[in-house]
């Protein structure tokens, strides 16, 4: 069980909720704090003037709101702005988002009522998940398009995902035995004043770029590998002298790799030995791709470090405004609200995974190649050249993805238009840079779904399967049970699609 509210929530606790179906709670002495604070706004609110309690929202907050109508405020605030367009988010998007909400409002800073906070704690254990489009948010004064559909499923207005099925807000709440929130105070402010869509949909983002990571440096060294290169471009003396923490951890998850490999070849042995060769037929020094791997991931490593943290003190903060502290006795104005921080780090995470891709582009360039490589057929063509194409269709995928992320690796964080009046003048785009850095995710999956079929088939074909090192033969044991060998022309759409799921779906974790 994951405790909300009381301890720091991190990213190990995002993913056994989101993937291994974990339940969360709120502990009682959260929803008591909560309570309290709901509570002290309930009374200092009676004689003063409090933005979204009794004013109207952005530009027309000069206009105040009789108390008869302050819950009807809440609910037009709520159903004006479920205006999102486009495809419905991923549900490990949505659930996510539900997850920041929740932890959110367990800082009992955002004055909501303790029903609330438990009615998405049940939604979130019954994999109740509000149905959310991606166009719409701007990422300040929060995600209020994706939130608002949140919010309409809350109150039993909007759809919700369950089983794979999109059913009525009010329906499915009911069929679990529970009845949509009723609006105390403020609680369609609270519910969408904040960053839980970018932050949620930045959680996961972060989780699938780890996998890659470690993917890209299992299948990088088993490259090296496969066509014993020498090895000291990934030993301690050469990569301490660099003092990158991300470099010298995948140098040493490498090293780890093929601690006892048979192939890799020391140079001492081969070339600091007197010889009067005066043209060597291997190369002294492999390409950028083989022997640069831990200079090119090593940035990778850091940006996904760098990024964990800002998302989970994104994850661990107040987003709303204005912040209820009853502790102080005070209720603070701002713009906690705004996205930078996390539109900054997707940009910077999109970047980095855009980078990784180009990696696997080029090692799968080296393995089609025969000119490059020496070892191989071209495009590891078993079959007759010229008759047959061995996988050269596949490079046009990977090469076409490639520069599919290079295009959407432009940075969002830089592109604020202003809107609502001129009120939310400078903005952060959070959402959108959220969105875009998983399609840079997603379609790095498919780059190495192309990239790990050229590596297993370049295995065969050089017959060193027994030959590799522990964590090299998993690799190609794993593909290999989801995947045969290719003896003839065939399409490969269905294979792809069956390694890219694998990849999806495992991760190797030498990093």
């Amino acid at each position: 069980m994951i405790e909300a509210g009381e301890n720091k929530l991190t990213l190990p606790d995002v993913y056994r909720v989101l993937y291994n179906n974990e339940k969360i709670e709120v502990s009682a002495a959260t929803l008591k704090k909560a309570s309290d604070n709901f509570n002290f706004l309930r009374e200092f609110a009676k004689d003063k003037v409090i933005y979204g309690i009794n004013t109207g929202f952005g530009p027309m907050a000069q206009h105040r709101i009789a108390y008869s109508e302050r819950l009807t405020l809440q609910y037009n605030l709520i159903r004006s702005h479920a205006s999102g367009s486009g495809k419905p988010i991923d549900v490990i998007y949505a659930k996510a988002m539900l997850i920041d909400r929740l932890n959110t409002f367990a800082r009992c800073k955002s004055g909501v009522h303790p029903d609330l906070i438990l009615l998405i704690q049940e939604m979130i254990n019954h994999d109740l998940i509000p149905v959310i489009y991606e166009h719409g948010g701007v990422g300040a004064s929060g995600d209020l398009v994706q939130l608002a559909h949140m919010a309409l499923a809350i109150i039993g207005e909007g759809e919700i995902h369950h089983g794979g099925k999109i059913y009525d807000a009010t329906e499915i709440l009911h069929a679990h035995n529970l009845t949509p929130f009723a609006i105390r105070m403020r609680e369609g402010l609270g519910l969408m004043n904040g960053t839980s869509c970018m932050t949620g949909i930045g959680l996961v983002n972060l989780i699938e770029a780890k996998r890659l990571l470690n993917w890209s440096t299992l299948i990088s060294v088993t490259i090296n590998e496969i066509f014993e290169a020498y090895d000291d471009h990934i030993s301690a003396p050469l990569n301490a002298v660099k003092l990158h923490v991300g470099q010298n951890k995948v140098a040493e998850a490498m090293r780890g790799i093929i601690a006892n490999s048979v192939l890799m070849k020391n140079r001492h042995d081969h070339l600091y030995t007197d010889t009067e060769e005066t043209h060597f037929k291997e190369k002294v020094q492999e390409y950028y791709s083989l022997r640069c791997m831990p200079q090119i991931l090593g940035p990778v490593y850091d940006t996904i470090a760098n990024a964990e943290k800002i998302l989970t003190d994104e994850l661990n903060s107040v987003s709303d405004n204005p912040v209820i502290d009853d502790e102080i006795k005070n209720v603070v104005h701002g713009g906690n609200f705004h996205g930078d921080y996390v539109a900054l780090e997707m940009d910077k995470l999109k970047i980095a995974i855009t980078k990784l891709s180009m990696l696997a582009d080029r090692q799968l360039n080296y393995l089609l190649n025969d000119k490059l490589n020496g070892k191989l057929p071209p495009f590891i063509n078993t079959g007759v050249i010229g008759l047959n194409f061995g996988i050269q269709g596949i490079q046009y995928t990977a090469t076409s993805t490639v520069a599919e992320n290079q295009t959407l690796s432009n940075p969002v964080y830089i592109h604020s238009i202003p809107s609502n009046n001129d009120n939310q003048d400078i903005v952060s785009m959070g959402s959108n840079a959220a969105l875009i850095a998983a399609r840079v995710i997603e379609n790095t999956f498919e780059v190495l779904s192309v990239h790990t079929l050229a590596v297993v088939e370049a295995i065969d074909c050089l017959e060193k399967a027994d030959k590799l090192s522990a964590k090299a033969q998993e690799l190609y044991k794993g593909v290999r049970n989801v995947s045969t060998k290719i003896d003839a022309d065939l399409p490969s759409f269905k294979k792809l699609k069956i390694i890219k799921e694998y990849l999806k779906t495992n991760n190797p974790q030498v990093i």
